[in-house]
């Protein structure tokens, strides 16, 4: 759809006249043989003309430094350095921000424009600004976050005079960005095939101090008696090992384990982490600072707080049940669970991954509670409040929360007594126990 939407912008301003181009990811995108994302078109019209051309179709205008209108849903850029400037559209390619997206694709002939050696760079894997790489970062600290970004997607490295601005500019990421935006090419990053070498390209030139600290500081912590590998290459590869197609499941991944820092004790020789999973306000404190939402934060720490919960053959319903109940007070899926758990084991060098046949008996026992139609939240009891308070001559009050409470635990021993004469006469018998 996106295709024929920009074919009927390409044709249209071409027919008035203007020279337009595809430019920025999408040439990349088609360099590289991926499918493209944003559809980006430049063109030499200046905004009021855009605004003429298009006044039969939806055309909104956004951004204060350069402006773009926004046609149908698809970006098109004036050319920044004016209407009739000789050298557009080299004028305006100068000024993006990597060699691998200053290039522009003319729609009829299928040349290629590129004045900075973008296709030299994207065959030989290369991360590099455009021209001045100091003046590219001053005009926007995140390009720096993008460079890691580009080089994961095209597991490629930085060209020397990158890698040098980045490490001598790293400090730019605290003064003044828009930290939304940070977070927003971190999601972007976990949808690519190995996001550890986004978050690996950060912490070698020190941008990841600026942007997960917590993470940062595991680097060369020791993973303990139970792990070959240190703690931040551990969460490397739970982190790839979890679905591109669940971006926020991912970065839980690779910041699950980031509390072990605050929860190291030396034991023996080694390092302990017991309740490590408990530790998760340096995790915390990140994703508020990049302005990750509150359902994402939460649903983050609460992957990191179960996400040492037992299950194991040896488990047994009652203990299956509880653990249902515990996802389900936490807003997670079993399945998310497992995610996280197959992920974790398999991050873990001094151990064999889980077995499909391993898998599959741990999925049996949430399915089998799961098919009982057990009660795994207290709204799920076969009684409401205002019957027990009925029953028990009560007005409303936290008394009777807390008998919901206890007719829960008796449910989860013995998911048969959810049934409305039942929990009737368990109410009856807290009554008289009282």
């Amino acid at each position: 759809m996106s295709g024929e939407k920009s074919d009927f912008i390409l044709k249209r301003l071409r027919s008035q006249g203007f020279k337009t181009y595809l430019v920025g990811g999408a040439v990349r995108d088609m360099l590289l043989q991926r499918k493209p994302g944003d559809v980006d078109i430049l063109t030499q019209a200046s905004i009021p003309e855009i605004q003429a051309v298009f006044s039969d179709q939806k055309v909104r205008i956004v951004g204060k430094t350069f402006p773009v209108c926004i046609i149908n849903g698809i970006e098109v850029s004036s050319g920044r350095a004016g209407g009739d400037a000789a050298d557009f559209p080299e004028s305006d390619l100068a000024g993006r921000d990597f060699t691998i997206n200053a290039m522009a694709l003319d729609p009829v002939s299928k040349k290629i424009i590129d004045p900075f050696n973008g296709r030299k760079d994207i065959e030989d894997r290369t991360i590099r600004f455009t021209k001045d790489p100091l003046k590219r970062i001053e005009e926007d600290p995140v390009r720096m976050v993008r460079a890691c970004r580009f080089l994961a997607m095209m597991k490629g490295s930085f060209s020397l005079s990158t890698l040098k601005a980045l490490y001598a500019c790293r400090d730019l990421l605290g003064k003044g960005v828009a930290k939304e935006r940070i977070g927003h090419e971190t999601l972007k990053a976990m949808a690519l095939d190995k996001p550890s070498l986004f978050f690996r390209s950060l912490q070698t030139t020190g941008l990841l101090s600026h942007i997960f600290p917590s993470l940062d500081r595991c680097v060369d912590l020791d993973g303990g008696p139970h792990h070959q590998e240190m703690v931040f290459e551990h969460c490397m590869l739970v982190g790839d090992a979890l679905p591109a197609r669940l971006p926020v499941l991912r970065l839980a991944g690779f910041l699950h384990d980031a509390g072990k820092f605050d929860a190291a004790i030396p034991e023996n020789g080694n390092l302990s982490f017991v309740g490590h999973e408990n530790y998760t306000d340096a995790v915390e404190k990140d994703l508020a600072g990049l302005r990750f939402s509150v359902q994402d934060r939460d649903y983050i720490m609460a992957l990191i707080k179960t996400h040492m919960r037992p299950l194991t053959a040896e488990t047994t319903p009652k203990a299956a049940r509880r653990l249902l109940a515990v996802l389900d007070g936490q807003g997670l899926s079993y399945r998310d669970f497992m995610r996280m758990r197959i992920a974790d084991k398999k991050g873990n060098l001094a151990k064999k991954p889980y077995t499909v046949s391993e898998i599959r008996v741990r999925l049996k026992k949430f399915l089998d509670e799961i098919h009982r139609s057990c009660a795994f939240n207290i709204n799920d009891l076969d009684i409401s409040g205002h019957e027990i308070a009925g029953l028990l001559n009560m007005s409303p009050s936290p008394e009777i929360g807390k008998i919901k409470d206890l007719l829960f635990e008796k449910v989860l021993d013995d998911p048969l007594l959810n049934r409305n004469d039942e929990l009737k006469k368990l109410c009856l018998s807290f009554q008289i126990k009282k």
